[in-house]
């Protein structure tokens, strides 16, 4: 508990922070250029704008580089990178050109097998699997990570998802009578 109330500013700061950020100067905090660019082509290609932003609009990549620079240990992030290199080589060696580098219609044959070849996540209760989780790899692992910096956008909570932080009113001056006080057991 005390982790996650350390936790959640320093996240809805990193999420603020990235709101005005111009994807013209930004300057990754810890991907190189090459990763940067695979990172922003990744998202977008999993979450493209159609009638609704997508995830180049509400920055989902520049939150990744921020979130993983800030909150991953050194192993973690060189982990990540070499998955991110891993990723390019793929592309490169089937067509000759990092992902990055890609049309639309050949990066989405790349996530097309890649999401064949990911494993599934186990279903849960509570937050708890159900059953052997089976290594998921980078591909789900990152798509995740996207849609989640996605849907957790001000910009995609507020105008897309109808996001309502206070649902009904509040009326915080209510008497309590026997009949709504919560009876001890």
């Amino acid at each position: 508990m005390f982790g996650a109330t350390i936790a959640v500013p320093s996240i809805v700061s990193l999420l603020q922070s990235c709101k005005d950020e111009d994807r013209r100067v930004w300057e990754p905090e810890l991907f190189t250029e090459k990763e940067a660019k695979t990172v922003s082509a990744l998202v977008d290609t999993i979450l493209p704008r159609t009638e609704t932003p997508g995830a180049l609009d509400v920055n989902a990549d520049i939150f990744i580089d921020r979130i993983v620079a800030r909150t991953y240990d050194t192993e973690a992030q060189k982990y990540l990178q070499d998955e991110i290199a891993q990723f390019n080589a793929g592309a490169e060696t089937i067509y000759g050109e990092p992902f990055f580098d890609l049309d639309e219609t050949r990066r989405a044959e790349i996530l097309k097998v890649a999401e064949k070849k990911s494993g599934k996540f186990s279903p849960g209760i509570w937050g708890t699997s159900v059953g052997e989780q089976e290594p998921i790899g980078f591909y789900r692992s990152f798509k995740s990570m996207a849609i989640w910096a996605y849907l957790t956008s001000e910009e995609i909570g507020k105008n897309v998802l109808a996001y309502d932080p206070i649902p009904g009113n509040y009326d915080g001056c209510v008497p309590v009578s026997e009949n709504t006080m919560r009876s001890s057991l």
